[in-house]
């Protein structure tokens, strides 16, 4: 193309993708979007050189879903990927991309995840396959993976696949799908077995090469802390208060609805803070950005369009509260900070499933980002009470107290003989202080297990997870057989067998609104709960799988705050909504219970 896009609408996506896009505060195309999208709504083979990070599964995933035929209840897209995780994150992007395409049906298949479960997956009808090439091949060989109208076959991270060892697997399928299929790969890097694939079985490619920019301003300290989505505006309010050279910040967060909500919710915790996004006219726009460099706002919170161009001197740190969707918009983010050789500070919000993206963060920038350890209530507290006695040192030195004096002199005189002036000082500081209590009383005691100091740099010690993915590869030992052992359920669903309850307390059972026929499994439960609410496993208890819905045990001593955000968790695109449960009743059809106490009972999902 002669030119770069401007829009996702310059690339000739359908309305329903359009919005979407919009609905994600997906603004403008990253450069391999640009380059890849018309290639592949044109039908042409593509080879994409590209590093994890740089936006490349919108490349794919759109030209897919524009050109699949809804009515047809059969795959016509197949994306190989090297680890469940990944095949997970392809999924949900999918599943993101068609929210405005009804009936659209996509499915991830991968080793350790219950046979049964994707059988029934496929059974009902999908359109789009996302798997490991090990499982994938079980389903070819069982014949529940009918690939007969396949037109699109995408290999993602090719490279690390073959890393892993997949490289005949993957070609092993490329053997057993229709000639006639519009084939991409892409790859981080190009090692010969690689490029021989691709001249193998790829016709007359499209060559796409993206380079990614690394350079970042060194004067700018990065720090990440890893999330729980129920805690993140708590967490955010404890780290504008205790930080050091904390002058004005630019929040970045993904869509213009979220700048205006999270603005508010600042607002209403007493900071001067201001939405900035595509929906606000250029006096507007200009306005707030005047109030931010003369003092009137100190936090503006904005997408990545709408904070294009600005260069405030004040601006000493740059949040990420929702993760970039490449590693390119994360320099430009960073970039508002840490300019004309002053020091800025840039934090970035990581949630679990975000790991992988903060890794590609880190190999772009080629430096670690720097754990970061989310500030206690005491340090809190001490903040505020310093900034208080800075306050009063202040007034005290530059104002004229002669008339304030006098008050508290009558004040101490009509006051009982036993009321001395500390007392009325500690009173006056009282009423001073109620809508912003030096005591951080609105913090809780405790801070949430995902952020204890001592799990700051968990993350790091999960990155090899990805190698769990091997176990596609196992259980093809026996070709008869295949995936049997996956069977036996996700592999983080069966650590601590022998105590698995969380010693603190008693436990309490809650129902929550999935069951069976919406297709969860156990491990989806405990993942939710472990990886978005910050619970440990230890802490998740017994669970039992009904028709309609599930029982789980939880520590009895959760608070109201913290039960009503689980109540929104999603699984399998549902909200939880627990329910204590009162005695032991429960309704409903039940298959055996599933304990992930006792090792020696079967599991529902086998």
């Amino acid at each position: 193309m002669n030119s770069t896009p401007s829009s996702f609408a310059d690339l000739g996506l359908s309305p329903e993708l359009l919005a979407a896009l919009s609905d994600l505060g997906y603004e403008t195309p990253s450069p391999i979007q640009s380059a890849c999208i018309p290639n592949l709504l044109a039908g042409c083979d593509l080879l994409g050189m590209a590093q994890t990070g740089t936006g490349k599964t919108a490349a794919f995933a759109l030209p897919i879903l524009q050109r699949i035929d809804i009515k047809k209840r059969l795959p016509q897209a197949l994306i190989l990927a090297p680890t469940r995780e990944l095949a997970i994150q392809v999924a949900e992007a999918c599943q993101s991309y068609a929210r405005h395409l009804p009936g659209f049906h996509v499915a991830p298949i991968y080793g350790g995840q219950n046979m049964g479960l994707q059988l029934k997956q496929l059974g009902r009808g999908v359109h789009v396959v996302i798997g490991t090439p090990g499982r994938v091949m079980d389903h070819i060989e069982r014949k529940s993976l009918d690939l007969s109208h396949l037109t699109t076959l995408v290999l993602d991270e090719a490279d690390e696949m073959l890393r892993m060892g997949f490289i005949d697997d993957v070609e092993w399928i490329l053997q057993h799908v229709p000639t006639t299929r519009q084939t991409a790969l892409f790859s981080a890097t190009m090692p010969d077995p690689i490029r021989r694939v691709a001249q193998r079985y790829l016709r007359d490619p499209q060559e796409v090469k993206i380079k990614s920019t690394t350079a970042t301003v060194t004067a700018i300290r990065q720090r990440y802390w890893q999330v729980s989505g129920l805690h993140k505006l708590d967490a955010l309010t404890r780290i504008l208060e205790v930080e050091d050279d904390l002058d004005a910040a630019i929040i970045f967060v993904r869509t213009k609805t979220a700048t205006v909500e999270l603005a508010e919710k600042l607002e209403a915790r007493g900071y001067g803070a201001a939405a900035l996004n595509g929906d606000m006219n250029q006096v507007l726009r200009e306005r707030t950005i005047d109030q931010l460099k003369n003092g009137a706002i100190d936090i503006v919170v904005a997408t990545d369009v709408a904070a294009r161009g600005i260069d405030v001197p004040r601006i000493s740190h740059v949040i990420n509260y929702d993760i970039p969707n490449d590693t390119e918009a994360y320099v430009h983010r960073i970039g508002r900070t840490g300019r004309a050789g002053r020091q800025g500070s840039a934090i970035l919000f990581v949630a679990p499933r975000e790991i992988r993206s903060l890794r590609a963060i880190e190999r772009a920038i080629r430096q670690p980002i720097e754990p970061l350890v989310l500030p206690s209530k005491q340090a809190v507290a001490d903040r505020r009470v310093a900034q208080f006695k800075e306050q009063i040192i202040q007034v005290i030195e530059g104002e004229d107290l002669d008339f304030f004096m006098e008050v508290v002199d009558e004040l101490a005189e009509e006051a009982a003989d036993e009321t001395d002036v500390r007392e009325i000082a500690a009173a006056l500081a009282f009423l001073v202080q109620q809508e912003r209590p030096l005591r951080a009383d609105g913090l809780s005691d405790a801070l949430p297990r995902d952020m204890d100091a001592s799990r700051a740099d968990a993350p790091r010690s999960r990155d090899r997870g990805d190698r769990g993915d091997r176990g596609d590869r196992g259980d093809r030992g026996d070709r008869g057989d295949r995936g049997d052992r996956g069977d036996r359920g996700d592999r983080g669903d069966r650590g601590d067998r022998n105590d698995m309850r969380d010693p603190r307390g008693p436990s309490q059972a809650y129902r929550i609104d999935v069951g069976r026929v919406h297709g969860v499994t156990p491990g989806d439960i405990v993942g939710a709960l472990a990886n978005e609410a910050g619970l440990s496993n230890r802490a998740i208890g017994r669970i039992t799988l009904f028709d309609d819905h599930s029982i789980v045990e939880l520590p009895g001593d959760l608070s109201k705050e913290t039960l009503n955000a689980l109540s929104f968790l999603r699984v399998r695109q549902r909200p939880l909504k627990l329910t204590p449960i009162t005695g032991r009743a429960r309704q409903g059809k039940s298959e055996a219970a599933v304990t992930k106490k006792s090792s020696g009972r079967k599991k529902a999902e086998r």
